[in-house]
């Protein structure tokens, strides 16, 4: 019996842990509507990508578990939907909410590209600490 259960276990992906906590929340009033991707094309979004990993916490949430994550590439794309909307709001194209990406790249005009934000799960477990970043 053991040997059928060690056998199904032999080539079976190695799953991993992602840990995620998010810094300069700047209150617990809504939730944070978390993506983690690693389709460059949908980052930062995540919009139509059907392997992505969305969740939305409270806003008072100081870290995120993902579990079982194959090994690879991945970014993180949070905003802080404060009035609960399920979108970032903007005025003149500038976010009025906040926001944050895995690795805490520098921000211009746009969000960054996904290589900016890109980090490695290549062991067990992985933590990122996003930064949330406000403008108005």
């Amino acid at each position: 019996m053991l040997g059928a259960a060690a056998l199904l276990t032999i080539g079976a992906a190695p799953a991993a842990r992602l840990d995620v906590s998010f810094d300069h929340v700047r209150s617990a009033k809504g939730m944070l509507r978390v993506c983690l991707t690693g389709d460059p094309k949908n980052f930062p979004t995540c919009i139509d990508d059907h392997n992505a990993t969305k969740r939305s916490v409270p806003a008072s949430t100081a870290t995120l578990r993902f579990d079982g994550l194959p090994r690879g590439g991945y970014a993180v794309a949070v905003i802080h939907d404060e009035n609960d909307n399920r979108k970032l709001d903007t005025f003149a194209g500038i976010p009025r909410e906040g926001f944050g990406f895995s690795r805490n790249p520098t921000i211009g005009f746009g969000p960054p590209r996904f290589a900016a934000a890109r980090f490695a799960i290549d062991s067990d477990a992985e933590a990122q600490q996003v930064r949330l970043r406000y403008i108005l």
